[in-house]
């Protein structure tokens, strides 16, 4: 009865019907899901090892690439008196969580590790499982099964576009956020600089934005924060004595009466002294201290340098305009202030501590990873790599935060993995500070950064001349690298730790090959984490696929000097049998290839520059500071890439493609490269070299003025 009553013109219900509308709404929720891509708030930005003991005022320079919203430098609210600040304190003792993946979509666990509460606990706690360590892999241990077990990160949920897609979209967004605050008056420099800084600018403010105007200069404020990063806890020290330890070092540039000059020789003083010279018409009277060796030579315990901080932050104040003095000392003759008995220079006790790793780390917070962490016993095996350690500054396997890569007091592992910690060229350290200045240093040094002389000095080695290569589409679609096996004293015992060891032996298609056969468990290295989904390495093709765009090998083993016999062209008994020395290429020839990786060496990298300024993409890896950081962004103007260089593969799989299996992405290599170089002929040119150096030497002659907190430019406000 009931199928009778129903009208001819609605006939009965089949499943079919309902698939019609089900089927395509599912395939429309899909679809949006899919295009809806990666946003920015999935990738970690928060985490903060308080390196640097960073503030609204004085944070670290890494406001650029945090691959997010910019912070670190928050702005105050600006009144005569103290400045009223918007977060209470500094930094938070000891802030460094036991490493944890971030899921995309949630910061709560980025959140904790930046503000060191957890649970409802006090900033400043320490968890008890801070001592705990991630699960340690040993590449060469008998169990074959681990060769590939690298616990790296978590594999991305299916249908997620690459996490580099997002890097790079977010990089472009910090970038803009960036320009935007580009002040386009002398007033406008002021007011950004008050903000910013806490404090009037110095007097000759108004001297340096000519400068920096009339040598076309992009003028962002944030693009000088290592200055303040650098000069900051000098505030926490008698003038007095700054301007004594200055005079009395074994190396300085004087100026005075706008005249700069140098007794010693020594040939990055005399590169420094014709950079000085270009501006000494508009520098006050100083003496500067130079430190000439490759490596930094200064760690100052961090509860120093917070002591230091927090008078610093005592003397962050606007004060009324009508009470700033804004001229500055003049300075009796370098040899009379050196006669003074007082003040003390104090005894600097240099240290040659090894390893290095025991003294860097003092630099760290109490909390942290690193200052928590046992000294490893013996380097004399293949290291052990614990690559979750990287979690707080990846997404997804891929660097976000790169100036958070380049510290190390969260990555305890790096002190087997990098030559510095194990065996540097040279050691003198020492716990006083006092104002030296030097091209580089590591994230716990506390020298003050100059451009480094190679790069004033532009020599075609490191620079590769007036040739940056030729277009994108005629370079070599490869990777190339040519190098010293420097880093350290390599020997019989350490070599495996080095990290120029590491990139070449992950270069190399047999060894790749061997260790994917399990016919040789990998030296110094370690497989890629599956979690990449490395195309190549699932068909067990991984070598043979490196080998197709690897051009990477060492021009010199550099035995330790005390080998006997003397070994000849380059070679070394010991590491012989691992690589092969090739000749090296030019930077001209280099140019030719499209993608050239960057490792450190004794120090920084040298030919960084250049290779910013070709047509080709950087591929960085680092743990050195540079004055040139605060106007970088990773990911906009060069690849970062983990020390542990495990997202090699990953990176180069994005950029090339494998087959017909996965995509390659050589305009955005291209773009990443073009946008590099216009930006690094911007703002990486001698002249912003002058710019910076200048403004560096006006603040420095202010904090060793007995004057210096009623010092300051303030024409625009009295106007």
């Amino acid at each position: 009865m009931a199928m009778m009553m129903r009208s001819p013109a609605f006939p009965p219900r089949r499943p079919s019907h309902l698939v019609r509308y089900i089927v395509p709404a599912f395939i429309l929720l899909c679809l949006f899901y899919y295009l809806s891509g990666t946003s920015r708030a999935d990738i970690p930005i928060k985490y903060d090892s308080t390196v640097g003991h960073k503030d609204p005022a004085t944070s670290n320079h890494d406001s650029l690439n945090q691959q997010g919203p910019l912070r670190g430098h928050e702005e105050h609210t600006v009144k005569e008196g103290l400045v009223l600040e918007k977060k209470p304190e500094d930094h938070v003792n000891g802030a460094v969580e036991r490493p944890v993946e971030t899921l995309p979509g949630s910061d709560e666990k980025s959140d904790k590790a930046a503000t060191g509460s957890s649970d409802g606990k006090e900033p400043g706690h320490h968890d008890d499982d801070l001592d705990k360590k991630p699960v340690e892999v040993l590449p060469g241990s008998d169990d074959k099964s681990k060769w590939n077990s690298n616990p790296g990160h978590a594999p991305p949920p299916a249908n997620r576009r690459h996490p580099i897609d997002a890097l790079i979209r977010t990089a472009d967004d910090t970038f803009k956020a960036v320009l935007a605050k580009e002040s386009k008056t002398l007033a406008e420099a002021a007011d950004a600089y008050r903000k910013r800084r806490g404090r009037h600018p110095p007097p000759g403010f108004d001297k340096w934005y000519q400068f920096a105007v009339d040598n076309d200069a992009v003028m962002v404020e944030d693009f000088f924060d290592q200055i303040y990063h650098d000069l900051n806890p000098f505030w926490g020290i008698d003038p007095t004595r700054i301007l004594k330890e200055a005079c009395d070092y074994e190396m300085t540039i004087n100026i005075r009466n706008h005249t700069a000059y140098a007794k010693s020789d020594w040939f990055w003083t005399q590169i420094w002294l014709n950079m000085t010279s270009t501006i000494e018409h508009l520098l006050p009277d100083m003496d500067i201290a130079l430190n000439a060796m490759d490596e930094p030579r200064m760690v100052v315990p961090w509860e120093t340098i917070d002591e230091y901080m927090q008078k610093e932050k005592e003397t962050r104040k606007l004060i009324p305009a009508k009470d700033v003095i804004d001229d500055f000392q003049e300075l009796r003759p370098a040899e009379e202030i050196q006669k003074d008995s007082l003040p003390v220079t104090l005894p600097k006790n240099w240290e040659d501590t090894s390893p290095y790793w025991d003294i860097a780390r003092r630099g760290c917070p109490p909390g942290s990873p690193a200052r928590k962490a046992d000294l490893l016993e013996t380097v004399d095996a293949t290291p052990k790599f614990e690559p979750s350690w990287a979690t707080p500054h990846q997404y997804d396997g891929y660097v976000s935060n790169y100036t958070l890569s380049t510290e190390f007091c969260h990555q305890p592992d790096l002190q087997g993995l990098e030559g510095i910690f194990i065996k540097p060229l040279s050691t003198s350290a020492t716990k006083i500070l006092f104002p030296m200045f030097g091209g580089s240093k590591l994230a716990t040094n506390n020298e003050i950064l100059l451009p480094a002389p190679m790069y004033w000095n532009e020599e075609e080695r490191f620079t590769g001349g007036k040739d940056h290569g030729a277009p994108w589409d005629f370079k070599e679609d490869r990777v190339i690298w040519r190098g010293v096996a420097t880093g350290g004293r390599n020997s019989e015992t350490n070599w495996r730790g080095f990290q120029r060891h590491r990139f070449v032996s992950m270069a190399n298609g047999t060894k790749l090959t061997r260790a994917e056969e399990q016919i040789e468990p990998p030296t110094n290295f370690q497989l890629p984490s599956t979690s990449y989904n490395i195309a190549a390495q699932k068909e067990g093709r991984l070598g043979k696929w490196v080998s197709q765009w690897t051009d990477v090998g060492f021009t010199d083993l550099m035995c330790r000097e005390d080998y006997e016999p003397k070994p000849k062209d380059g070679h070394c008994p010991y590491t012989d049998g691992q690589f092969e020395v090739i000749p090296g290429e030019s930077m001209a020839v280099q140019f030719g290839y499209k993608y050239l990786p960057d490792i450190d060496g004794n120090s920084f990298s040298g030919r960084y520059l250049g290779f910013l300024r070709s047509t080709s993409l950087p591929i960085k890896s680092t743990l050195w500071r540079e004055w040139h950081d605060s106007r970088l962004v990773a990911w906009k103007h060069f690849v970062p890439m983990d020390n542990r260089f495990g997202d090699f593969y990953g990176i180069m799989e994005y950029f090339l493609g494998y087959e017909d299996s996965v995509p390659a992405h050589d305009e955005v290599a291209e773009k990443i490269a073009t946008d590099g170089k216009a930006w690094a002929e911007k703002v990486l040119r001698k002249e912003d070299m002058q710019i910076y150096v200048l403004r560096l030497l006006l603040e420095y002659a202010r904090i060793s003025d007995e004057r210096r907190e009623k010092m300051g430019w303030v024409d625009d406000l009295l106007r």
